[in-house]
């Protein structure tokens, strides 16, 4: 399928206080196939793909380790918070269920 993958991921512009909560809003297109869907024309059912883990890593660390299905729905957007402590790289990495995975990143900076 064409363009799948082509992540986003934004935080907040400029630097944070150390201590803040941050939000961070996360986009991939991905066609989110549960397996069940059927083609109207033939019958025939699409096969599953979909995004199965979402992890998300700051200062190195692992912070959030999702796992989806094909329950979610085309093109996830995905947002959550984390708590500022130092400056350093997010990273959220996308794993579909056929092994594909993606990533994206930014620097968030502490003052």
């Amino acid at each position: 399928m064409a363009n799948i993958g082509s992540p986003k991921v934004r935080g907040p512009n400029g630097a944070v206080s150390a201590g803040s909560m941050v939000d961070v809003k996360t986009l991939i297109k991905h066609p989110m196939e549960s397996g069940f869907r059927k083609d109207r024309a033939t019958g025939e059912t699409y096969p599953a793909h979909y995004v199965a883990k979402v992890e998300v890593n700051y200062l190195g660390n692992t912070v959030i380790s999702a796992e989806w299905s094909g329950g979610v729905s085309k093109n996830p957007f995905y947002s959550f918070s984390l708590k500022a402590t130092k400056s350093g790289p997010v990273e959220v990495t996308w794993t579909d269920n056929k092994g594909e995975s993606w990533n994206e990143k930014f620097d968030l900076t502490v003052a």
